[in-house]
């Protein structure tokens, strides 16, 4: 069985990657291999910025939110496409948590997109998120394009882009669980050195 947390990147309250975020969360509470889900709302969880210094309640809430992604054996990663570009928060989480959180664990990119974008956090969050957390990014991804306009309550039969964005998540998230068993095996099984704690 799979635990897995949702990282919904946007900085906004209410947002549209949080919409998805929920849907998403509610597939899952479907799902039979999905044990327990988090949903981790950057926009309200309080991290602060990367820094060598941290307050008493910073630390809490890196302590904190640390716990929820260490508890997890998947990722979700929900990313809105800003001026092409992923939130600072998101890049934020991958400088304050490492490998100790991420290391070998299965995520699946969501992107979102207002418009017909959504391909540049894919490509992003692939190449510079994972060299020291050593995350494991599936090969299959999703973009919600014209978001806006799907997962507002509507029928799945009545919109035939929602429909399809319904069955490529299901989809997806089957891949997801595979993963995260597969991966359990190489996590019990990894070479017993630290010498190598940073990626080339």
């Amino acid at each position: 069985m799979t635990n897995v947390a949702i990282i919904v990147g946007s900085h906004r309250e209410n947002s549209q990657s949080l919409k998805i975020g929920e849907m998403l969360l509610g597939k899952l509470e479907q799902h039979a291999k999905c044990n327990k889900i988090e949903l981790i709302e950057l926009a309200t969880a309080n991290l602060p910025f990367w820094s060598e210094d941290y307050s008493e309640a910073e630390q809490h809430n890196i302590k904190g939110v640390k716990q929820r992604l260490v508890d997890a054996n998947a990722y979700i990663v929900i990313s809105p496409e800003w001026h092409g570009m992923v939130p600072a928060a998101l890049k934020n989480l991958f400088l304050l948590y490492s490998s100790e959180v991420f290391a070998h664990k299965p995520a699946l990119i969501a992107s979102v997109s207002a418009g017909i974008g959504g391909t540049y956090p894919i490509n992003e969050i692939r190449s510079t998120t994972y060299k020291n957390s050593r995350i494991c990014y599936l090969p299959e991804h999703l973009i919600f394009r014209h978001v806006g306009q799907m997962f507002n309550g509507e029928n799945d039969s009545e919109n035939e882009s929602q429909r399809y964005m319904s069955e490529r998540s299901d989809y997806c998230l089957d891949y997801l669980m595979l993963y995260s068993e597969g991966l359990k095996q190489v996590r019990l099984n990894q070479p017993a050195t630290d010498k190598f704690s940073n990626g080339m």
